[in-house]
């Protein structure tokens, strides 16, 4: 009963980073004023890795949606003890892809916005926040990606051991 709390505590944690890091995400806006009559506005989906980062965000948000609505599930069964090895095979794999999915698209946004902002530090400070708000984004998803990667830590512990 403990894992099966400490398991919904970090799916929901992990929930948690994830949508405040798809809210900084798709908030990241800058209008810049070129010449007198020119703006020109650039959005998050302009910056093909945060939109990567988007994807995997929301793979990871509706992952961790099933399994939290599964986690409860099963919590409620705890009298029935559902213990079957292919359910556990599941968890545990797709534990493993899911903190992947997210490690990549944490590292697309650092390495997007490193890039970036070194090339267009001499326009000033509205792309400067611009670039601030990727790297929070950014850093949120690696913080998804902890807890996704503890959630596969805990899946392996309930693996059937065969000799």
């Amino acid at each position: 009963m403990a894992s099966r709390a400490l398991i919904l505590a970090l799916r929901l944690l992990m929930l948690v980073f994830l949508v405040v890091s798809l809210v900084v995400l798709t908030t990241d806006t800058v209008t810049l004023q070129i010449y007198f009559n020119t703006e020109v506005h650039v959005r998050f989906r302009d910056v093909y890795a945060y939109r990567y980062m988007l994807g995997t965000i929301v793979v990871g948000a509706a992952y961790t949606l099933i399994q939290i609505a599964r986690t409860l599930h099963r919590t409620c069964k705890a009298n029935q003890e559902i213990s079957r090895d292919g359910v556990t095979l599941f968890d545990f794999f797709a534990d493993q892809i899911t903190s992947y999915v997210l490690a990549t698209g944490s590292a697309a946004g650092f390495g997007a916005t490193k890039d970036l902002k070194s090339v267009f530090e001499f326009v000033g400070s509205a792309y400067d926040k611009f670039f601030n708000k990727g790297y929070a984004a950014s850093s949120l998803l690696l913080f998804a990606f902890v807890c996704a990667a503890l959630l596969s830590i805990v899946s392996s512990f309930g693996l059937p051991k065969k000799v």
